[in-house]
């Protein structure tokens, strides 16, 4: 498939970073995450592993076990938004090296960081919402996400029943999603770039070393059944958590879903308009579900600023938003996260009926 082309234009893209580069240069920072996020990223892998060695080694009665389950879930979902995320935009630190180590930690948990810097960085940030492309639309046959996608019947229950499928996304990316990526050679319609024996080596080093942490291991300790249970809790709060806040930023009521041209596969916009008007935040304001997603609360900054640290993008909201308003750019955001959570609802409910 050939990929399609954003309009040549960039005169929005190029005066948005000359403000953005400005703004650094008088506030002499650093756009990488700096001490900050440092200590966020110690405090949160530090609590992971306690409660993971808790369970393992010194495992509680089994209301207690369960709770800590889902406590790991969480903990586990913070982890991907606050470091891991960070890591694999390059935006953790200056150090290659420790942007590396943090994005390693989704191979810990059990995913591929060679595969999610194709799948997110280069495509999903590239062509966001873009149909055929966006592999994060891609929910088929289960959800409907996107207008073009086809309707079935099922899916006019789709806004009662995601959830259930939000919470299993974590168990299928680890166990199905990665190896299918692995084997097939693509992510969607596009092809992957050859893996180096150092890629195969990660991909299935880290495959193993995650089911003897979290499979294996587990199971010798507390026995099957026990684990299943816990694992199953674990896998489901941090699949949920994981799903709902990525999805709040795309597919709600009022971003748009875009279709290249069918022969030339050109895009109207120009990339940088084409990411505002595709993307959208929700509470902002509050410093609690900015600190515990990784700032991406603030996904139109993300989206166009991928290689800044989450710790800048309130200030980046100012410059973006006054942007907007003189070139007349709709900027999508809504004030509270419940606000996003039911415009996300009432999308899969018009999709489901349409």
């Amino acid at each position: 498939m050939q990929p399609p082309k954003f309009s040549a234009s960039r005169s929005f893209h190029q005066e948005l970073k000359r403000r953005t580069n400005a703004y650094f240069q008088e506030a002499g920072k650093s756009t990488t995450g700096g001490k900050t996020l440092f200590f966020k990223a110690l405090l949160l892998t530090t609590a992971f592993v306690a409660v993971y060695l808790h369970l393992v080694f010194w495992t509680p009665p089994a209301l207690l076990a369960v709770g800590e389950c889902i406590l790991l879930g969480l903990i586990g979902a913070a982890i991907g938004f606050n470091v891991m995320h960070d890591g694999a935009h390059g935006s953790f630190s200056k150090s290659k090296f420790i942007n590396q180590f943090a994005a390693f930690t989704l191979n810990v948990m059990g995913g591929n960081s060679f595969m999610w810097n194709i799948k997110h960085n280069l495509i999903h940030h590239m062509y966001t919402n873009v149909e055929g492309v966006d592999d994060d639309l891609d929910a088929q046959p289960w959800l409907r996400l996107s207008p073009e996608q086809p309707r079935r019947k099922l899916h006019r229950f789709q806004h009662l029943y995601f959830w259930f499928f939000y919470a299993l996304l974590f168990i299928a990316w680890i166990f199905y999603m990665d190896y299918q990526k692995y084997f097939k050679g693509k992510i969607g319609e596009m092809p992957i770039k050859k893996m180096s024996a150092t890629d195969q080596g990660v991909f299935w080093g880290f495959k193993v070393l995650h089911l003897g942490l979290f499979v294996a291991l587990p199971i010798y300790t507390v026995g099957f059944w026990s684990w299943l249970i816990g694992f199953v809790a674990f896998a489901c709060v941090a699949g949920f958590t994981l799903s709902i806040v990525f999805q709040l930023a795309h597919t709600v009521e009022h971003t748009d879903f875009v279709v290249p041209h069918e022969t030339t596969r050109k895009i109207e916009d120009e990339w940088a308009i084409h990411q505002i008007k595709t993307t959208a935040n929700f509470a902002t304001d509050s410093k609690l579900i900015s600190w515990l997603v990784g700032g991406l609360n603030f996904q139109v900054e993300h989206h166009l600023f991928p290689t800044i640290s989450h710790v800048h993008y309130p200030a980046l909201n100012k410059i973006i938003r006054q942007m907007c308003e003189e070139f007349n750019i709709e900027y999508h955001e809504y004030p509270k996260m419940r606000y996003a959570v039911a415009s996300h609802v009432a999308h899969l409910r018009e999709l489901g009926r349409r």
